[in-house]
């Protein structure tokens, strides 16, 4: 080997096969910095899908809890009556007291989260539109919101009826957020007595 071989070796790189490997290295990493962006941007949608998921989850638990009675608990004949044509006060769609708010959540039937039969009703909302816990109080969640739907359903066996005399019912609770999606949940009522402490 001659000694300008040897020579030749030795130099290192040229200064422009260093501006080269910059510039091959710079697009490389402003490549996977657009993927990490994207990855970060849209990292948060699972977590306001999972938080979406567990509100529906919290309100439709709350709805099912609700007692399932032919009359409202005010009736006389609450615990007896066999349909809403023999109670003193009748349970309907919507909440009795709202007028007055005697009756706040947690309401008393499932047929008063509703304001009618297959209609969606804010029933979670405060009057600012603010969702609120079942004791009222604001949960701070911006840009959530949730509607529910009770509707007559033949379930099984048991026949849907009609309005407040319906044996099973269905709970549609709809949460929606970030403006254009949301989260849907159904759940099943059936009326196993006329009200929960009657035989």
């Amino acid at each position: 080997m001659s000694i300008e071989t040897a020579r030749r070796r030795q130099q290192g790189v040229t200064l422009v096969e260093l501006i080269m490997f910059m510039v091959i290295v710079s697009i490389a990493l402003a490549g996977i910095v657009q993927i990490m962006r994207m990855v970060t941007a849209n990292s948060a949608d699972p977590l306001r899908r999972k938080q979406a998921l567990m509100i529906a989850e919290a309100l439709l638990e709350e709805v099912r809890q609700a007692g399932f009675t032919y009359c409202d608990p005010r009736s006389d004949n609450a615990d007896t009556a066999s349909g809403t044509d023999k109670c003193t006060i009748k349970e309907g769609f919507g909440n009795e007291g709202a007028d007055d708010n005697t009756y706040l959540r947690p309401y008393d039937n499932v047929n008063d989260y509703g304001s009618a039969a297959g209609v969606a009703t804010a029933a979670f909302n405060n009057g600012k539109g603010e969702l609120t816990d079942a004791q009222g109080r604001p949960m701070g969640l911006e840009g959530y919101s949730a509607t529910v739907a009770i509707t007559p359903e033949i379930l099984g066996d048991i026949v849907a009826g009609s309005g407040a005399d319906s044996n099973a019912l269905r709970i549609r609770i709809v949460v929606k957020y970030d403006e254009t999606e949301a989260v849907t949940l159904d759940g099943y009522r059936a009326r196993y007595a006329p009200s929960p402490g009657a035989p």
